[in-house]
């Protein structure tokens, strides 16, 4: 019942999505003031899939709230899971045209079970996100750095990652980024991102794997995201 739910949101997103989806880096911007957006997308695996969706408001200047989960489904044996995810974010400096921005984010995951290392999930979470702007935006890059404690192998775990987006011409824009956590090898992904809207609701698709990892690291990703 529950994957039905989210089945069911991410169609409905769809039709009407954060900041630097589809990368997993973050970026030092936040919704607009006394907005909400909403982001959803699919992630397929060798032997599963992943469905997300992540709604976040922010409440105030420089408060934004996400809340939301995932559903997994492995192909073979028909395991199900669900994470849900609950952060906070604010800055200490906005991105700007040709400038940089610098900001805070923390967050806790509820039953993180679903491909921890290509989603960056712990238990509990914190990270900076710091956003540099070059060519008036033509490029734009992402570096995180943080830590995740894993529960269940007991242990901290520093993560980081660098990102980036770039305008390819039209309402076309190219993404690229790799991340990880100091215990294993990082993660890499690239795609394309389509605004259908600009500045308001866009389409994006990335292919993912983890380095030196075999077939069952790879991904495709499908999502949208809706910035009102």
């Amino acid at each position: 019942m529950r994957s039905l739910f989210f089945l069911i949101l991410s169609l409905l997103i769809a039709q009407c999505a954060h900041a630097a989806r589809p990368l997993v880096t973050d970026d030092a911007r936040l919704t607009n003031a006394h907005g909400c957006q909403l982001e959803s997308w699919m992630r397929s695996y060798q032997g599963g899939q992943e469905l997300w969706a992540l709604p976040a408001c922010n409440l105030g200047e420089n408060f934004e709230i996400t809340l939301g989960g995932g559903s997994y489904r492995n192909n073979d044996d028909n395991y199900h899971t669900e994470d849900w995810v609950a952060q906070f974010k604010t800055l200490f400096k906005p991105l700007e045209t040709n400038g940089w921005g610098i900001g805070f984010a923390a967050g806790r995951v509820m039953h993180p079970d679903i491909q921890p290392g290509p989603n960056q999930l712990g238990n509990t979470y914190f990270y900076i996100p710091v956003s540099f702007s070059l060519r008036d935006d033509d490029v734009i890059v992402h570096v995180n750095v943080g830590m995740l404690r894993d529960r269940q192998e007991d242990r901290n775990k520093v993560n980081m990652g660098v990102g980036s987006e770039f305008k390819l011409g039209g309402n076309f824009k190219g993404v690229a980024e790799v991340f990880g956590d100091h215990t294993q090898n990082p993660f890499y992904q690239m795609g394309l991102r389509y605004s259908l809207v600009p500045e308001v609701f866009q389409i994006d698709g990335t292919v993912g794997q983890q380095v030196n990892g075999d077939s069952r690291t790879q991904w495709l990703s499908i999502g949208v995201r809706w910035t009102p």
